[in-house]
């Protein structure tokens, strides 16, 4: 069997139809879209179509759109962006978040701890759902952002975002609510109007679009101070000559994304349901992690401890068996230190040690997850008994 490839958490394969309408932007329509030129004006129009297209899909108006380089960026901008906004107009320096955010948000707040704002990090239960008492608790007066995650990338818990724009907005209606969608778009309804927020981040990569491409929606009168100086770009919000072919190719996986999403979760649901349930009956001392209810998750997104095995041993052999996984967060392959995900979520460390994350995509067939549930046992039985 060729490769089977179940790290679409990581990153997506790009769909040809993206590459399709990227071509044109290196090839003829290359110009600077800040130059009067014909070629230059050629490119801008491709830019602004492609701005009112995602603006469009997440029901937003095209000056609410702020094109990044991804979505670390988008986290780093929308966190920073606020938080320095609000302080410089009196109104506190207390940023509140959770402590499963991925690192993009975790390590934004902590440097904005160093610059002298105060930060509160929501605890979460054993299946990775935010505190909401909590969040209650911890807005007051002098809060100034909330930055809640969407669906986190390693476990595939679906946070209650409209609940949690709800509480902090009741407690404090100078709040700036901010969530990181970038698992999310393409799996769940992230309409920010629905959600209540007012800054949403995305990443193309995520839902088959290229890598090195995000977006900041930022909801209109939005305190924002911009991180990024020079040309005045992005309505002076992130100056910087805009990427065009990676922006028109987030485009269209958007518009991709957000007419096949009833399909691709139809297909992505059966594939992880047979690893859900599959996995704990062919492997003894199997962890599920993550909500017990499927529709709590994102429907790719199967998450998992073995007892008695190191986890990246698993992913050396699994890899060598022709099958791409990840222990969790891409972004921390490699780290010694265990998933702060799981630790949060009250999963001891040598557990945590032992994680695997296995995320499934448009693409994948039965036959594929059937290959990887007659391998994964073997490997796991040949690493336990090397343990001994």
């Amino acid at each position: 069997m060729d490769r089977v490839y179940l790290d679409h958490a990581a990153t997506t394969p790009p769909d040809p139809r993206v590459v399709e309408t990227m071509l044109p932007m290196f090839t003829r329509y290359w110009g600077n879209p800040s130059s009067i030129s014909l070629e230059g004006q050629e490119a801008r129009r491709a830019l602004d179509s492609a701005r009112k297209l995602c603006a469009d899909l997440l029901g937003a108006q095209p000056k609410e759109i702020v094109f990044t380089s991804g979505g670390t960026e988008a986290d780093n901008m929308a966190i920073r962006g606020a938080a320095f906004a609000q302080r410089a107009r009196g109104r506190g320096n207390h940023v509140v978040t959770t402590q499963i955010e991925h690192h993009a948000v975790l390590n934004t707040v902590e440097q904005l701890e160093r610059e002298g704002f105060r930060a509160t990090y929501l605890p979460v239960d054993h299946e990775g759902f935010v505190d909401l008492g909590a969040l209650e608790d911890a807005v007051g007066p002098e809060t100034i952002v909330v930055s809640v995650m969407a669906a986190n990338n390693e476990v595939g818990t679906i946070e209650p975002i409209a609940e949690v724009s709800r509480i902090a907005k009741a407690k404090n209606p100078n709040v700036v609510v901010h969530t990181d969608a970038v698992q999310a778009a393409g799996a769940i309804d992230i309409t920010p109007a629905k959600l209540g927020v007012d800054l949403l981040s995305l990443a193309a990569h995520k839902f088959y679009g290229p890598k090195g491409v995000g977006l900041l929606y930022v909801k209109n009168r939005t305190p924002f101070q911009a991180m990024i100086f020079g040309g005045g770009q992005e309505k002076e919000r992130r100056s910087g000559t805009e990427n065009v072919p990676g922006i028109v190719g987030l485009a269209t996986a958007m518009k991709l994304a957000w007419d096949e999403a009833e399909d691709r979760n139809a297909h992505a649901g059966k594939l992880r349901g047979r690893l859900l349930y599959g996995l704990p009956e062919r492997i003894p001392d199997t962890v599920i992690t993550g909500p017990a209810d499927p529709a709590s998750r994102l429907s790719n997104s199967v998450s998992c401890c073995f007892r008695n095995v190191e986890g990246e041993s698993v992913l050396l052999a699994l890899d060598m068996a022709g099958i791409a996984a990840s222990s969790g967060s891409a972004c921390t392959t490699g780290s010694l230190e265990p998933s702060h995900v799981l630790t949060a979520m009250g999963i001891d460390r040598d557990l945590a040690h032992a994680s695997l994350r296995l995320t499934v995509g448009k693409d994948n067939t039965a036959a594929q997850i059937d290959y990887v549930l007659d391998k994964l046992p073997e490997i796991v039985a040949r690493l336990r008994s090397l343990a001994g």
